[in-house]
C-alpha cells in the first residue's frame, strides 16, 4: 500500500477528498494529532534556552522529547490506519457461499475489526498525551507563543475524539463483549478530564493574549 505521509500536502488532501475509502477519519486525527504535537514542539523549542525563562528549561526540555517521540508516532498511526480498514475490506470480500466459508470470513472479520479498532485507540492515547502536555507548556512557555499552546490543545483534543469515532464504528460489529469492554474501558480511562484540560488551556492562553 502507497505511503500517505509521503505525499505532498495538496497530494494528501486531493486523497482525503477523494471516493475512496481510504485515507480517512483515523488518518485525519493522526494529522492532526501530528500537526499539535509539532506546535507543542515549537512551543518548547522557542522556550529553551530563552532569557527570562532559564527555570522552566528541565520541564520544557522534557515536555519536546515527548511531544516529538508521539510527532514522529503519529504518521506510522496513520498509516497503520489505512492498513486496518484495508484488512477489514479483505475479510468483508472474502466468499460466503457454503457455511463452512461464511464462518471463516466472520472469524476474518472480528479478527481484522479488532486491529482496526486498536489503531485508532492508539491514536486516541497518543493524542490525549499531547492535550495533557499543553497545560505546562502553557503555563510555562514562551509567551509569544501562547497561542499557538492553544491551537496545539484544540487539535490534539478534536482528533482524540475523532480517532475515538473510528473505534466506536469498529465497536459496534464486534461481537467479543470482554475485549469490547476492555475497549470502553480504555477509552474512559483516556479521555477523563481532557475536556476540562483544554478549557483551562485555552483560558490561560486567552488571558495570555488579553494581558
Amino acid at each position: 500500500m502507497e505511503r500517505f505521509t509521503a505525499k505532498t500536502v495538496d497530494q494528501f488532501l486531493d486523497a482525503l477528498a477523494s471516493s475512496e475509502p481510504v485515507p480517512g477519519g483515523g488518518s485525519g486525527a493522526a494529522l492532526a494529532g501530528a500537526l499539535a504535537a509539532g506546535l507543542l514542539s515549537m512551543v518548547c523549542n522557542l522556550t529553551i534556552g530563552k532569557k527570562g525563562y532559564e527555570g522552566v528549561q528541565a520541564d520544557l526540555e522534557a515536555i519536546l522529547a515527548r511531544s516529538e517521540a508521539i510527532r514522529r508516532e503519529l504518521p506510522d498511526l496513520l498509516q497503520a490506519d489505512t492498513q486496518v480498514y484495508g484488512a477489514v475490506m479483505e475479510a468483508y470480500r472474502l466468499p460466503r457461499k457454503s457455511p463452512e466459508e461464511k464462518a471463516a470470513r466472520e472469524a476474518a472479520m472480528q479478527a481484522a475489526l479488532k486491529e482496526a479498532a486498536q489503531v485508532p485507540l492508539t491514536i486516541a492515547a497518543r493524542c490525549a498525551e499531547i492535550v495533557t502536555l499543553c497545560l505546562p507548556a502553557a503555563q510555562k512557555g514562551n509567551k509569544w507563543a501562547v497561542s499557538d499552546a492553544g491551537v496545539a490543545v484544540a487539535l490534539a483534543e478534536a482528533a482524540m475524539r475523532g480517532a475515538l469515532l473510528n473505534v466506536y464504528i469498529n465497536l459496534s460489529s464486534i461481537q467479543d463483549e470482554a475485549f469490547a469492554a476492555q475497549l470502553r474501558a480504555r477509552i474512559a480511562e483516556i479521555t477523563e478530564g481532557k475536556a476540562a484540560l483544554q478549557a483551562k488551556v485555552s483560558e490561560i492562553v486567552m488571558k495570555a493574549i488579553q494581558g
